[in-house]
């Protein structure tokens, strides 16, 4: 029998419609595939938040293949769990304070600081984790971690923030919780010339960037009963606070909070150099001369003039 008879490679290409070196041809994306999925099981193991945006920055590619390769084989970061109500906080009366978040975000670290708390249990017993985030950067400033919470446990966080920073901030945000709205924390705040700025009740989502931290801060860390002492877990959950703030990528910054800081203050000074080398850069005129009156249309005299008045010797 021949290989005519038999059914040939030609043969069978020209019944499927197909080419004969289509027969040969092996994709090359399903081995591509296979290797990003390596790599981003490498970075999820490290950081088991994140997921495909994060993720297509820390290997430096397009987001959309590390979305699709996370789809096709599966790999999810690990979700958060839902936050329980206080009913000891449900009933009180609004503060008064307003929300400064509604009309504005801060475009510079130490502008407003965001701060809550939340529990974590642990062999039978709550421990209370409080935070202070800068709103700008994201960085966890100061933290407390006690078994109870009051006024005093949240007021150790904030000094600790603020000795951290060396200042306080402009604008202190928080929810309406009893421990912010106590006379010990108000009082206190507005002594030091801070305004306060607080959540509507029922609104948590006004105070997103806290919410969201302690989200993924829970869902990263894992299981907290695999410690056998509360010394380890403490120890545990100061590494994770670090790791939040220095390495680990926030999607919209692109890099850590604390590199943010760190390049955001790089360029201020760089920016305060030039213009101490270079004070033509802003001998601009006031406000008021600007808006007066609009401008009318030059002559072709006054072009001439106008054009010799605008160089700059440097």
């Amino acid at each position: 029998m021949s290989v005519a008879e038999r059914g040939s490679k030609t043969r069978l290409a020209k019944e499927l419609g197909v080419s004969r070196a289509s027969l040969y041809y092996r994709r090359k994306l399903p081995e591509k595939d296979e290797l990003l999925r390596r790599e981003i099981e490498r970075v999820m193991v490290d950081n088991p938040g994140y997921g495909s945006p994060r993720v297509a920055i820390a290997l430096e590619i397009n987001k959309k293949r590390a979305a699709r390769v996370m789809r096709k084989y599966g790999l999810k970061p690990a979700r958060r769990a839902g936050k329980p109500c206080k009913p000891n906080d449900q009933g009180r009366e609004p503060t008064g304070y307003p929300c400064a978040l509604s009309d504005w975000c801060p475009a510079a670290p130490n502008v407003l600081w965001a701060s809550d708390f939340t529990f974590i249990s642990f062999r039978g017993e709550f421990i209370y984790l409080c935070t202070v985030l800068d709103g700008f950067t994201g960085e966890v400033l100061g933290f407390n971690i006690s078994r109870t919470h009051d006024a005093e446990f949240v007021r150790r966080a904030i000094e600790r923030a603020q000795k951290y920073a060396g200042t306080l901030p402009e604008w202190f945000h928080s929810d309406q919780g009893s421990e912010y709205a106590s006379g010990a924390i108000c009082s206190w705040l507005e002594s030091q010339g801070v305004k306060i700025s607080m959540n509507p009740k029922g609104a948590p989502w006004c105070n997103g960037s806290q919410e969201s931290f302690f989200g993924r801060f829970k869902v990263e860390f894992g299981d907290f009963e695999r410690f056998e002492t509360r010394a380890d877990l403490l120890e545990e959950i100061y590494k994770q606070l670090h790791y939040h703030s220095a390495i680990r990528i926030k999607t919209r910054l692109k890099m850590s909070p604390v590199q943010f800081r760190e390049k955001w203050e790089a360029g201020r000074t760089e920016l305060s150099t030039i213009t101490n080398n270079f004070p033509q850069v802003m001998s601009l005129p006031p406000a008021a001369e600007l808006h007066s009156t609009p401008p009318s249309r030059p002559s072709g005299a006054e072009k001439n003039t106008a054009a010799t008045d605008c160089v700059i010797t440097v």
